[in-house]
């Protein structure tokens, strides 16, 4: 008698695929996706079709979480140094070719209009994360002198451009690397007191350092504006100030429980500027006040808290030192996205993650959430 062999039913196929997914890290990506759709409808209600083309940029990143999140992480390292190579060559070719806006030169035309440095986001951390993979074992000073070389050389060409904001992310994603594989405290506490040295002369000297005809050599003009800016705001109220005096008057209206859906005034009489990408956290304050703004604040800890739990679990110092970096860098994001629109932090272009409008933005957290999710089913799978 031959034997008779049943074919699986698609859900059969698919169950194995979706039992190898991280559940609390879908379901923070979830939350977090629905606040922002929120924030979204209102921020954007009266600002043509913002709703819609935020609904689909999510779509998009979705699509790219859920194809990323399917590429193993032995993948993903092969594909580290020609991603890496492919990144700095475009952002060469964007100071040589590229398009510039508003005196930036971000953009560089390929049949499409793309921005190279969103890719170095993620193509840093995976270089980094690479050399140190081939490099464990036997670790020396020298190799994290290469693997500064290797972050500072993109940083160099995208501080070129100049892009303050994205510049900051790389950097910062590329630090976390060098952390977590073992850079010594005798290294990190000079630059840091270096920082805290600077920022307090800044304060005790700011009148002085921002007069018109000091230049600080160092920054572009708008640049020093913006330093100053945050130093007084009042300052230029109805200028470089307007955007922070607009954002702390928003936030601070919100009170405790917000103003109510639909209901934010500073939001739809438009007096906070870019309401629906960089300065949307503000709307968001206004609408929902503080018991939003924290419950906000735990969606985006616990993302991160978990991407650091996966990065703990993950069995290759490659698989460690990514999800590591990813999840420290949504930290980042959510930190200098809240603290330049609350008056902490000079204005840069961040956007706050799932919650600003914004399509290359959305596909960069997408594959940076499909990385996580592939060392989580990676994991899972050995075990199993």
């Amino acid at each position: 008698m031959n034997a008779v062999i049943e074919r699986p039913s698609p859900w059969q196929r698919l169950q194995p695929v979706l039992l190898a997914f991280d559940p609390w890290l879908l379901l923070a990506v979830a939350l977090l996706a629905a606040a922002g759709l929120v924030a979204m409808y209102s921020a954007g209600f009266d600002h043509g079709a913002r709703f819609s083309g935020h609904l689909r940029n999510m779509g998009v990143g979705l699509a790219v979480l859920l194809v990323v999140s399917q590429v193993p992480p032995q993948r993903l390292m092969a594909l580290s140094v020609p991603l890496y190579a492919v990144g700095v060559a475009l952002l060469v070719a964007t100071l040589l070719f590229g398009i510039t806006k508003k005196g930036a030169t971000r953009w560089l035309d390929v049949g499409i209009v793309i921005q190279p440095s969103e890719l170095m986001k993620l193509a840093v951390p995976l270089i980094l994360a690479w050399w140190f993979d081939k490099r464990e074992g036997q670790m020396r000073a020298a190799d994290f002198v290469v693997a500064t070389g290797l972050l500072l050389l993109p940083f160099a060409l995208i501080v070129k451009q100049p892009d303050l904001g994205t510049s900051l992310l790389v950097l910062s994603a590329g630090l976390f690397v060098l952390f977590f594989a073992g850079l010594p405290w005798r290294l990190i506490v000079p630059v840091l007191a270096l920082g805290a040295a600077g920022i307090v002369a800044l304060v005790v000297f700011g009148d002085t350092m921002c007069q018109p005809e000091v230049d600080w050599k160092v920054l572009r003009e708008y640049q020093k504006h913006r330093v100053c800016t945050l130093l007084d705001p009042a300052s230029d109220p109805l200028g470089k100030g307007f955007h922070v005096i607009q954002g702390m008057i928003a936030i601070g209206s919100g009170g405790l429980w917000g103003k109510g859906f639909m209901n934010g005034t500073q939001t739809h009489l438009e007096f906070i500027p870019e309401r629906t990408s960089d300065f949307i956290f503000a709307a968001v304050a206004e609408e929902f006040g503080l018991a939003g703004v924290v419950a906000l604040l735990l969606g985006f800890g616990f993302l991160i808290v978990r991407g650091l739990a996966i990065a703990a679990e993950a069995p290759t110092v490659f698989s460690r030192l990514l999800a590591g970096a990813v999840s420290l860098t949504f930290f980042t994001y959510v930190f200098v996205n809240i603290g330049m629109v609350s008056g902490i932090l000079p204005v840069v272009g961040v956007p706050l993650p799932f919650v600003s409008y914004g399509g290359t933005a959305m596909v960069t957290l997408g594959f940076g959430l499909g990385i996580l999710l592939s060392i989580a089913r990676s994991r899972r799978l050995m075990q199993s």
